[in-house]
Formats: structure tokens, C-alpha cells, sequence
């Protein structure tokens, strides 16, 4: 077994942030491209295909973002 360093953890938690701070980023841009404001549209109007859309993108965007992280 290999040795523990605290490094592994300080690395852990820089490449979590920034894959966080590239989510928000991603989706905020997302966000602006769409002719309407998506969360008004999820929450007020109760759009559930776009939530789901939304959704799967997000997901999508967090996938690549930890594969290019990682």
C-alpha cells in the first residue's frame, strides 16, 4: 500500500472546485444562449421536458468536465 501524502487531498480539492466553478460556468452560458430564462421556466412554469433536458446536459457537461479534469 502506498504511502498517504497530504497533497492527494489538496489536489482532490483543487481539481473539485475547479470542475465545480467550469460546471457553473458552462451552465451559465448555457443559460444565456436559450432565448428564455430556463429556471423561471423549470420552476414557475413547471416545463417538465425542459427540466429533463436540462438534466441530461448538465450531466453530460459534467462528465466531460471530470474526464478532462481527471
Amino acid at each position: 500500500m502506498a504511502e498517504f501524502h497530504p497533497g492527494f487531498v489538496v489536489n482532490a480539492l483543487v481539481y473539485a472546485v475547479l470542475g465545480i466553478l467550469i460546471f457553473i460556468v458552462s451552465f451559465l452560458i448555457l443559460d444565456k444562449c436559450t432565448p428564455y430564462a430556463l429556471w423561471k421556466e423549470i420552476v414557475e412554469e413547471k416545463n417538465v421536458a425542459l427540466a429533463i433536458l436540462i438534466g441530461m446536459m448538465s450531466l453530460g457537461m459534467s462528465i466531460i468536465i471530470a474526464a478532462a479534469v481527471h
